[in-house]
């Protein structure tokens, strides 16, 4: 199989390459090679897929069997994208998010989808995300319709992450002491693992499968205080977890999701509890939460040490709040 990502070099598209290639397809990868430096191991075509003429000229004269488009936020572009790469690709996967849901009636994949801005933005903003991922997989069904697949991933983990939402707990409990843990210890969480995302999508590409698909994990039910006592006895750190409450983080202007990675207030947590059932029955697998916790944290180890962190609680701030409960 001939592959066509749209980026390719980071995260999701460096493990969808990863995968691709080690199952024995060809990969190509489109971008304006700004993120980093190109894989040697694949064609690597450059163009700004905002230029549609760029981009019919980066592909003239080129087949693939599918196009798999990691790098689509606004509506026009996905639109004008879908359209160009028609004729060089029977097929499109879009990966899109679980943000698209509205909420009103579930996150099942039939459940509703936030409603388009009005006016439509140039730019995407964190308050116009989801619904402008939904315009975008709108614009993929309407050229492809159920060939289309659309990923709705939640929160996706491990190596070469570069928001931090997850590498902090590793990073944080490998520290050791006393670790100030957000909300109730049972509280329900989901997130994937890269690789597993990126295995399962080349093995739906693989059987030509289309559809809409939630992808998250596990498959069972895990705890915000299942993944912080794995970081402790996956890292063998000297930690202890403090547990605040959601009133004494509001109270104390802790902000979810940023400086808590995984937490959000109980009722803003939907979305932690979005059904699978659907990838589960087309091999969506897993593996071990301790070897995401141990190979996120190899990696992080190997940043510089003055790594800027895009999520988690900085030292100072957490000794504050430490000694307030």
């Amino acid at each position: 199989m001939r592959i066509l990502i749209l980026g390719g070099t980071v995260f999701l598209g460096r493990a969808l390459t990863d995968a691709a290639i080690a199952a024995g397809h060809d990969v190509s990868h489109l971008n304006r090679c700004q993120s980093s430096g190109p894989d040697p191991r694949v064609e690597c075509l450059k163009a700004d897929r905002t230029d549609e003429s760029a981009l019919r000229s980066a592909v003239a004269g080129k087949r693939w069997d599918v196009v798999v488009d990691t790098s689509g936020y606004l509506p026009g572009v996905v639109s004008m994208a879908v359209k160009a790469l028609r004729s060089t690709a029977p097929r499109y996967a879009f990966v899109s998010t679980i943000s698209v849901y509205s909420g009103a009636d579930g996150f099942g994949e039939d459940a509703s989808v936030a409603p388009p801005p009005d006016p439509v933005p140039d730019a995407m903003t964190p308050e116009t995300y989801g619904a402008l991922k939904a315009m975008c997989e709108a614009a993929v069904r309407d050229v492809h319709g159920d060939r289309a697949l659309i990923v709705r991933p939640g929160l996706i983990v491990g190596p070469h992450d570069p928001t931090d939402r997850f590498t902090y707990w590793p990073h944080r409990i490998a520290l050791g002491g006393t670790v100030l843990a957000p909300g109730r210890a049972g509280r329900r969480i989901q997130f994937i693992d890269v690789r597993d995302l990126a295995a399962w999508m080349v093995t739906l590409l693989e059987r030509d499968i289309g559809g809409t698909f939630n992808a998250t994990g596990p498959a069972g039910t895990l705890t915000m205080g299942n993944l912080l006592e794995s970081c402790i006895t996956t890292t063998r750190a000297r930690a202890g977890l403090a547990w605040a409450d959601e009133a004494f983080l509001a109270e104390n202007g802790v902000a979810p999701w940023k400086e808590m990675p995984l937490w959000v207030p109980e009722k803003d947590g939907g979305f932690l509890q979005v059904p699978i059932g659907r990838a589960l029955g087309t091999a969506l697998r897993f593996r071990p939460l301790a070897e995401t916790i141990a190979d996120t944290l190899a990696w992080s180890r190997k940043r510089p040490v003055d790594h800027v962190w895009k999520a988690g609680i900085t030292p100072e701030r957490e000794r504050e709040l430490l000694a307030k409960r």
